[in-house]
């Protein structure tokens, strides 16, 4: 088995940060969709005015977005504390979900920049290499004895 090549573990690392970051969008979003349907659940569980399953997934949607547009409201104190829950883990997990795409966009530039920063040393050492070479020329054209 041959060692890793330092250039093979460059362009390896940044696509594993890539499926980590896409991971964690997708475990985001089916969070983001579990809070959904637990939430809508419970307020047509809690509420006797949400007749309902999709009256209460629309409540907890529009209660986890922070929209309230007021066509459909919790009406019971038990289902107002409940749609404090809702909020606070609707802007957890839309933060969640914001992060993880922000990270998907900032990988990208970042991976270009490296990729960018890579051919410029490639370039400088392909320089460097060519003087050193130009140097031993010239050490050896010195070291040769003249007749």
């Amino acid at each position: 088995m041959q060692p890793m090549r330092e250039n093979d573990a460059m362009h390896t690392q940044p696509r594993r940060l890539h499926r980590i970051i896409q991971q964690g969008l997708i475990y985001s979003l089916l969070l983001a969709v579990a809070i959904l349907g637990l939430g809508g659940v419970g307020f047509w569980l809690i509420d006797p005015r949400i007749e309902t399953l999709s009256d209460g997934l629309w409540l907890a949607f529009t209660t986890a977005a922070t929209v309230g547009f007021g066509d459909v409201v919790p009406s019971t104190h038990a289902s107002r504390a409940f749609s404090v829950l809702v909020v606070l883990l609707g802007l957890a997990v839309l933060s969640l979900v914001t992060a993880s795409l922000s990270a998907l966009f900032v990988e990208k530039e970042v991976e270009a920049e490296e990729r960018q920063i890579e051919k410029d040393l490639m370039h400088e050492i392909r320089q460097l290499r060519r003087e050193v070479a130009d140097l031993r020329q010239d050490i050896q054209a010195r070291d040769k004895p003249t007749h």
